[in-house]
């Protein structure tokens, strides 16, 4: 017999869904067939199973919090079962070690951590039976079963579990040492707060701060424009006064006697120069220009479009979200045609059918094997739900995804734009800027309503050199310098994608573009979601802020090479190379632990220099708090134990004995639910009413009552 591991268990559930199977304690137990003729055991991992020990699991001595101490370097790295998915560890341990099992099949996703999750339960179980490798790009049937006819050898990946293993190792090493020294060296300077910085997470942060202090420092200036309405003949259209490309004056007076002086003047067109432009359909998308897309359309933060891009993937209805290409391979592009047929006959999509383009086979903008890395581009599957099906959040994402290829099959769009420079009176040069659509193309389908795309740009009438008039009307428009604007979340993942064009070192460019940017498609989201958890960035109407506790972070790191790109970049080089093979993982981790000991140094030197009489320390005294004894609230609506205040929501006392699931979040549509509602609502089945709830642009009052029936909360609405 087989085990086959996944990575988590809904994946297991649609890898084994082509077969016959009985469900398990911790597994799958799938019958006899062509593909498994002895039957296999399916089972998951849930997420990472096993982690790297604590500094103080490797030396006791480093329990303690010291210069003294630093840097801590394990002499071997090893890895520990999580206490809280030991159950899950045992279930799979217990199914390698059965004498039935000759071999196992690796199916975590197919990418760098899927290979170190899956790989280290093996070898923390303490199994070497034979080992094959599923790699596969989407979860539908036929996917599944090419996949299981088309195994890979397990020394083919073997590299990219070296590299995802020197990049746990190496992120240990740089992490716990980096963030034990500025937490130390901060408390010195009165400072009591835990200051965990990292190799991604620390210069993400220094870009933020980076916008923050420019916001702070800009000063805004008054500028004026001048305004002139022109009539050539009974065509009206308006312009911006302009001198050496210049169009502000820094002058009040001037503006002024600008205007007066064009008012009522004959003007004549002395250059009218029209340019024509094709732009071609979008690419598909790769995870970071999916997330900036969402974020821009639908504000929705990095982890969300992922998470629902993961949800989607794993019903088998869109490929692998965590890919880097946007490119797909020709195999791939065979198979458009029926996803393309299929989508035409859903109503949301009839109007873009049939596409002006039939077969984008032979597009290299689309179909090139040479660019497709591990995954190819996000693209909808041949398993096309009915969409009116989805949740309100899935359907989002996945006619994002549908409408790019949709898109891709459709004519370039385009423009005619104009420029046109108006002499008044022989003296004063006013430019209009205009552009008139030519061919729709692809913007009949990506530009859609829900894009909320707005058209600055202004329709200009048919003009010609030479033509002559007169200024009808004139106005001085005031306004003032803007500092720069605070990145959204979606251009701070574009920024981490393309860092690579800040840095002033060619070559360092060179690389970090090669390997795009800080931290990788998978893991961009979890960064800025540590970065906030960790309270160093707030996040407030889609606008990222650095907080004090990020920007004095950063100020004490300064200039050392732990918040700039270029560690990343030289280290990301190097961890591609041990992927590829091509580089020695013991030698990068000895560069590794000498970067280490360099952190330190720098900060105990830097610390000498440090001046923070300008913060307000006090903000970050942690004081030390009595254990909170937990009141209970009322009885369980589910197995009659305790209800208690668990911090951010309220939940059961059973569930560490029971697994009770019941819990309320405190926060419900943007409303706290109080002690004194969580009471009624135990004792009574119901709250009191609530005002205020909001779901999208709505607001509603009502109660939260207990439904018997359906096991869960829901609202009811006063008569």
């Amino acid at each position: 017999m087989k085990v086959i591991i996944a990575e988590k268990p809904d994946q297991a559930m649609k890898l084994a869904a082509p077969f016959t199977y009985k469900k398990k304690d911790g597994y799958l137990e799938v019958g006899a067939s062509s593909f498994f003729p002895e039957g296999a055991y399916f089972t998951w991992a849930v997420g990472h199973i096993c982690e790297l020990l604590s500094p103080e699991e490797y030396n006791e001595g480093w329990k303690k919090w010291s210069v003294a101490t630093l840097p801590m370097i394990p002499d071997k790295f090893q890895y520990k079962v999580t206490k809280s998915k030991a159950k899950q560890f045992y279930a799979i341990r217990d199914l390698l070690k059965k004498p039935e099992v000759k071999e196992i099949i690796h199916a975590g996703d197919a990418g760098r951590e899927g290979e170190l999750i899956v790989r280290t339960i093996v070898q923390t179980a303490r199994i070497s039976k034979p080992m094959k490798r599923l790699w596969i790009s989407s979860l539908t049937e036929k996917a599944v079963k090419d996949g299981f006819s088309k195994l890979l050898e397990e020394k083919d990946t073997r590299q990219l579990y070296y590299e995802a293993y020197s990049r746990a190792c190496a992120d240990w090493l740089v992490g716990m040492n980096a963030s034990r020294i500025y937490t130390i060296l901060l408390k010195e300077k009165g400072i009591s707060d835990v200051f965990s910085a990292g190799r991604v997470q620390t210069p993400t942060l220094a870009l933020v701060v980076k916008r923050e202090k420019e916001i702070g420092s800009f000063v805004s200036h008054p500028f004026w424009e001048v305004i002139a309405i022109f009539d050539m003949d009974g065509k009206r259209y308006e312009g911006k006064w302009h001198k050496e490309n210049e169009t502000r004056l820094d002058n009040a007076d001037m503006a002024a006697k600008v205007a007066a002086f064009c008012q009522g003047k004959p003007a004549r067109i002395e250059e009218a120069e029209t340019e024509r432009k094709e732009f071609q359909p979008p690419l598909l998308f790769n995870l970071s220009a999916l997330q900036a897309t969402a974020n821009r359309i639908f504000k929705f933060p990095p982890k969300k479009t992922l998470d629902i891009a993961q949800a989607l993937y794993t019903k088998g209805y869109l490929s692998y979200p965590r890919s880097d290409s946007t490119f797909v391979t020709r195999g791939e592009a065979e198979g458009f045609a029926d996803i393309l047929d299929k989508l035409s006959k859903q109503e949301v999509y009839k109007s873009y059918f049939p596409t002006p383009v039939t077969s984008i086979i032979h597009n290299k903008r689309y179909v090139n094997e040479k660019k497709v890395t591990d995954h190819y581009a996000i693209i909808p599957t041949e398993q096309v739900p009915n969409v009116t099906k989805l949740s309100g959040d899935e359907q989002k994402i996945y006619d994002l995804v549908v409408k790019r290829l949709i898109a891709a099959h459709y004519d370039p769009a385009i423009f005619d734009y104009t420029t046109i420079t108006t002499l008044v009176d022989g003296r004063a040069t006013f430019v209009s800027k205009g552009k008139q659509q030519i061919q729709e193309g692809w913007r009949k389908v990506v530009f859609h309503s829900n894009s909320k795309e707005e058209d600055d740009d202004v329709l200009l009438p048919p003009l010609v050199k030479g033509e002559t008039g007169i200024v009808t009307d004139v106005s001085v428009k005031e306004g003032k310098t803007q500092p720069p604007k605070r990145y959204t979340e979606g251009q701070l993942i574009t920024l981490m994608k393309t860092v690579g064009k800040v840095l002033e070192d060619g070559q360092l460019e060179k690389v970090l573009n090669k390997v795009e940017g800080l931290g990788t498609e998978a893991t961009r989201a979890g960064i800025i979601t540590m970065l906030k958890d960790r309270k160093y960035i707030e996040v407030t109407k889609n606008q990222v802020f650095a907080t004090q506790k990020g920007m004095l972070l950063v100020d004490a790191i300064g200039e050392q090479i732990l918040a700039s790109p270029e560690m990343t970049a030289r280290w990301e080089q190097r961890l591609g190379e041990i992927g590829e093979g091509k580089a020695d993982a013991a030698a990068f981790m000895e560069q590794v632990k000498k970067l280490s000991a360099t952190i330190i140094e720098n900060a105990v030197s830097q610390s000498k220099n440090w001046d923070f009489s300008h913060v307000d320390t006090s903000q970050f005294v942690q004081e030390k708090r009595e254990k909170k004894v937990s009141v209970p609230l009322g009885n369980c609506k589910k197995c009659n134990g305790q209800i208690v205040d668990k911090g951010t929501f309220y939940g059961c006392t059973n569930y560490n004995v029971t697994k009770c699931n019941f819990t309320l979040s405190k926060k419900v549509l943007g409303k706290t639910i109080s002690q004194a509602n969580i009471k009624k609502l135990l004792k009574s089945g119901k709250t009191n009413i609530i005002k205020g709830f909001k779901k999208g642009e709505k607001s509603f009052d009502a109660m939260v009552v207990w439904d018997e029936k359906e096991g869960k909360t829901k609202f009811e609405f006063a008569s």
